[in-house]
């Protein structure tokens, strides 16, 4: 077992649940008018004129837009500023804008590649858990990060958790283990249509906006779905020979992050599944995508995810059961799966 500690905020793509560009709800629309522009002194007009987009997008749709005080924070923002000729001169502003939200999920990507990560995103670290060899009568499936966005690759990967059912289902399981552990997060949607089947069908979790406003997130008949859209689907929809939804154990640990963290949470609140191994990371929030005027793309924090019964997390989320260790977290997950 290796250990591996990530900083989560530097994972400019994976550990992210986004809206827009990863999948998700609509945009938040903007609750104030926008401000006028602020020439930064000693800055170019294009320098400027790119700081105040991103600060004007911030203030008007960020998760805490209602708590900042926006003119003190253009005030440090802008001032960090200072004398910038160009957008990269800026991404020393753009580090410190991502911190003030203090959301630490935010994060910046250039058009061309690479970007700002989040300053106050969390440290993350866990042991790389050894795949487990499942006995006779329980089912194992393993879900981990995916971010890549060539077209299709989203339904292989839903495929690839699909095929794992098909090949360990058998019509008399004791029940099955969902291993998130490790999950950096991505793309929730290819997850929630790839485990579906032992998921269950129906709404399995919200994105809650500031003002109470939510949109669902739900799996039927292979598809993951975002409110009543489609956001990814599986090839060919697997359907467990059991009848009655399985018992179910999932497996966490301190890496699982944003979109993994939503797996997660897609099983809190179902009937006959828990929780075993270690507190999430702690990034369960909803990132939306804002693409600026040079093509590159905020990834703004605008909502908190939220289960079934509508419980909000934001921030880590504890296992129904701690438990320290690789092999023991197996062990205890298959007593449970066993148990009467």
């Amino acid at each position: 077992m290796i250990p591996t500690r990530v900083r989560i905020s530097a994972c400019l793509i994976a550990a992210t649940v986004t809206v827009a560009a990863c999948g998700g709800a609509s945009a938040t629309a903007p609750t104030a008018t926008t401000p006028p522009l602020t020439q930064i002194p000693g800055a170019s007009r294009l320098a400027s004129d790119f700081l105040n987009e991103l600060v004007n997008t911030m203030q008007q749709n960020s998760i805490n837009r209602g708590r900042i005080d926006w003119t003190d924070f253009r005030t440090q923002v802008f001032q960090r500023a200072s004398g910038a000729q160009t957008i990269a001169d800026v991404y020393p502003a753009i580090s410190l804008a991502l911190g003030l939200l203090d959301d630490h999920h935010s994060f910046y990507q250039a058009a061309g590649g690479g970007g700002v990560g989040n300053p106050r995103g969390p440290r993350c670290s866990a042991v790389t858990p050894i795949a487990p060899a499942m006995p006779a009568g329980i089912g194992y499936v393993r879900i981990g990060s995916f971010g890549s966005k060539v077209a299709g690759a989203d339904r292989a990967f839903a495929d690839t958790i699909q095929d794992q059912i098909r090949q360990r289902d058998a019509a008399n399981l004791a029940g099955w283990i969902v291993d998130v552990r490790g999950n950096g997060g991505g793309n929730m949607w290819p997850m929630v249509a790839g485990i579906g089947p032992v998921l269950g069908e129906g709404v399995a979790g919200f994105f809650i906006y500031p003002g109470g406003s939510s949109v669902s997130w739900s799996y039927q008949g292979g598809i993951a779905l975002s409110g009543t859209s489609e956001a990814s689907r599986t090839t060919a929809p697997y359907v467990l020979l059991a009848r009655v939804a399985p018992r179910v154990a999932v497996l966490t640990d301190n890496l699982v992050a944003s979109s993994g963290e939503a797996v997660v949470i897609s099983f809190r609140g179902r009937p006959n599944a828990r929780s075993f191994g270690t507190a999430t990371c702690g990034l369960s929030t909803v990132n939306t995508s804002y693409r600026l005027s040079d093509g590159s793309t905020l990834q703004l924090t605008t909502g908190t995810q939220a289960d079934r019964g509508r419980t909000a997390y934001g921030s880590s989320v504890a296992p129904d059961e701690t438990v320290a260790g690789d092999a023991e977290v197996v062990q205890r997950a298959l007593d449970w799966l066993r148990s009467e």
